[in-house]
């Protein structure tokens, strides 16, 4: 079966001391690609770094909402030199986000919409981070050019009632494991209705970690203790959304691989 994560952080630190075995795992499970997102100047490295050591990793480059208050003057000229030097990157992880203490909207969002122009102008992927500003981001795509492939809404969190709009803006919805938790019912319902052309399959690893009930790779920070998300749970995820929809997990993976090529291209 091959696999495709749509979304992640392999190059976090909280993974280092398990990043050369996790690789080595993803590539027994049959992953055929994943999509590394850079949140911020300082880690953009990393990730073409990991993107030159595996060539089933694809590079995404982004000033994350958390993280833009802290962006260099340089910031565009540093993400369009990143691009260049690598012609199948993508741009992300980039958003709107309401929840943080002290958040910006009005800089967020010009942070946002550069980076969505870059995207537009180059017919590239994005994945888009929102939490609490569903409004705005619906207002924002509506206002502004999206990449002709679409836009990935990574661990769509946001209301059923709205994904008609954000289908009509070209959108993908990405579905982690840790949507499978006990009261993440609303979630799931979600992504039981979608249409399945719009959705892909990721693991936002190290965060967003499945229920301990169906975790075959527990993992904890080394530094916290706390649990985080071992990279290898994307099978996790394809199996509990292919149990939701109601398909084998055969089928359903053929299908998130005709998604994933047509998004983020072969």
């Amino acid at each position: 079966m091959r696999l495709y994560d749509a979304h992640n952080h392999l190059h976090d630190h909280r993974l280092d001391a398990v990043r050369d075995a996790a690789c080595a795992d993803l590539e027994r499970i049959g992953v055929r690609a994943s999509v590394v997102n850079g949140t911020q100047e300082s880690d953009w490295e990393a990730v073409a770094q990991l993107a030159r050591q595996h060539a089933w990793i694809r590079p995404s480059f982004g000033l994350h909402p958390w993280y833009s208050k802290e962006r260099s003057p340089d910031w565009r000229h540093t993400l369009v030199r990143r691009l260049d030097e690598n012609p199948h990157a993508a741009i992300g992880e980039i958003g709107l986000d309401r929840w943080i203490e002290g958040h910006d909207l009005p800089d967020q969002i010009t942070v946002f919409t550069a980076q969505l122009a870059l995207a537009a102008e180059r017919n590239l992927p994005v994945a888009i981070h929102c939490l609490k500003a569903w409004g705005a981001l619906q207002d924002t795509l509506h206002e502004h050019p999206v990449p002709q492939r679409g836009i990935l809404l990574h661990s769509y969190g946001g209301p059923q009632e709205m994904t008609e709009a954000f289908v009509k803006a070209g959108a993908y919805f990405s579905f982690s494991p840790y949507f499978l938790r006990p009261g993440k019912e609303r979630q799931r319902e979600v992504f039981a209705h979608l249409s399945i052309e719009h959705i892909l399959v990721e693991t936002d690893a190290p965060d967003m970690a499945p229920p301990d009930s169906r975790n075959p790779h527990p993992l904890r920070d080394a530094a916290s203790g706390e649990t985080i998300n071992h990279p290898a749970n994307l099978e996790i995820a394809y199996t509990g959304l292919a149990e939701i929809r109601g398909m084998t997990v055969e089928s359903f993976a053929e299908v998130i691989e005709e998604n994933f090529l047509r998004f983020f291209g072969r």
